[in-house]
């Protein structure tokens, strides 16, 4: 068994706590016209994702692949990045969020957490994980809406956002209506603890820690002595940590370094273009260092439960396992020959979700900042791979899904 260094350390929480989080966790009271909860985009369905390469948030119904676009509040744009699955985030080394990173934890900036946000950063938040969830809640895409459309969204757009009477303290004073929600604030909040949004945060984060711990798959129990894998995971496992060298990147208990590699993942989508730019290419890391080194790099997933999380890549743009370790093996070539086939996109009249990986300049730039060698393995070797990805699968059901949230309003099922 392959030495994988000190056992990870969880932070264990509050089982009230817990209990209250994942309330708000799947109550959409938290968007601004109280359609989508953090849920839509996280189910456990969907292994915490969505099933779908890039999401459609504000203006799309149902869920995973089924999810369309409601005719009557039409969505402006995609998600630009695949919605990230939750496991193990509950574990201390977590200690960056999002594909590009840009939220991480550091003592310099206040809070002890780096955001894009700066100055206007609240201080509260008990981690990272529960610093992430402020994010999703100030997109228009996501689950803010648009313009004009609610309060929260006109908040959103005017940069009314940590000032007084703000974007969250609408938030939080709507969390404050619903009496059990109001009471249970006051009676979880410990000592020292931050009120308002911070503290609806801070349980939704205990929620998640519990919710999505996943250390008990045939791989663990492998480690621990307690069973052994199959033929062919053990041997995809030699494959893993020798021959086919995923573990350069894929390190440790959790197969992350928590590091940023450009790896010519094809890109679709709309891409992460500020206001005064107009493409459509996604440059990753660079957007938060401003180091042309870190162009298209992304965070390395942890591939925990991976096998319930496609499609893959920082923009979905892999439908299976297969697919995207065939990227892996001979990445430029893929990049190069990547077919729009081989996206789940919900339909979206409009929608140019192709313009990057159609375009052979565009195709050239990622191809120029790749640093993943190709790498020859036979179909049973790529079988063996999938194998032992599958043995890392422990989909961890706890409390799972409400039937109801205090708000009364519909519960993604």
């Amino acid at each position: 068994m392959p030495d994988l260094g000190p056992e990870p350390r969880f932070i264990t929480p509050d089982m009230e706590r817990v209990r209250v989080g994942r309330l708000l966790f799947y109550d959409p009271i938290l968007s601004g016209n109280r359609n989508i909860s953090c849920a839509t985009c996280h189910h456990p369905r969907f292994g915490t994702s969505d099933g779908v390469s890039l999401s459609l948030g504000e203006g799309g119904t149902r869920l995973g692949p089924e999810r369309h676009v409601d005719p009557d509040n039409i969505p402006e744009e995609r998600i630009p990045r695949n919605a990230p699955g939750l496991w193990n985030l509950g574990a201390e080394e977590f200690t960056v969020m999002f594909h590009d990173g840009r939220l991480e934890a550091d003592p310099d900036h206040p809070g002890g957490i780096r955001t894009p946000l700066g100055a206007e950063m609240v201080e509260g938040f008990d981690s990272v994980l529960s610093a992430q969830s402020m994010f999703p809640v100030l997109s228009a895409d996501e689950m803010a809406g648009h313009y004009s459309e609610n309060e929260i969204s006109q908040s959103v757009r005017q940069g009314f956002l940590s000032r007084k009477g703000g974007a969250w303290d609408q938030l939080t004073a709507r969390v404050h209506a619903i009496p059990a929600y109001a009471q249970a604030l006051e009676t979880l909040k410990m000592p020292g603890e931050a009120e308002g949004f911070p503290l609806i945060s801070n349980l939704i984060a205990d929620f998640i820690r519990h919710e999505w711990r996943a250390d008990d798959s045939p791989f663990d129990r492998a480690l621990r002595g307690e069973g052994e894998l199959s033929p062919d995971a053990a041997r995809g496992m030699a494959l893993f940590y020798g021959e086919a060298g995923c573990a350069e990147c894929h390190s440790g208990w959790f197969q992350t370094d928590h590091d940023f590699h450009a790896i010519a993942m094809p890109q679709i989508g709309p891409g992460k273009a500020a206001r005064f730019e107009a493409h459509a290419r996604d440059e990753g890391r660079m957007r938060v260092t401003g180091n042309a080194e870190d162009a298209f790099a992304f965070r390395t997933p942890s591939l925990r439960n991976v096998a319930l999380t496609a499609p893959y890549g920082h923009d979905g743009a892999y439908p299976d396992l297969e697919t995207v370790i065939q990227h892996h093996l001979a990445p430029l070539v893929a990049l190069e020959n990547y077919s729009a086939e081989l996206a789940v996109l919900p339909e979206l009249e409009g929608a140019e979700d192709f313009v990057v990986a159609s375009d052979p300049e565009e195709r050239e730039l990622i191809a120029e900042a790749n640093e993943l060698k190709p790498t020859i393995l036979g179909k049973s070797d790529i079988d063996a791979l999938i194998a032992f990805l599958a043995a890392l699968t422990d989909p961890a059901e706890r409390l799972g899904v409400p039937e109801t949230v205090p708000s009364g309003l519909p519960v993604d099922r």
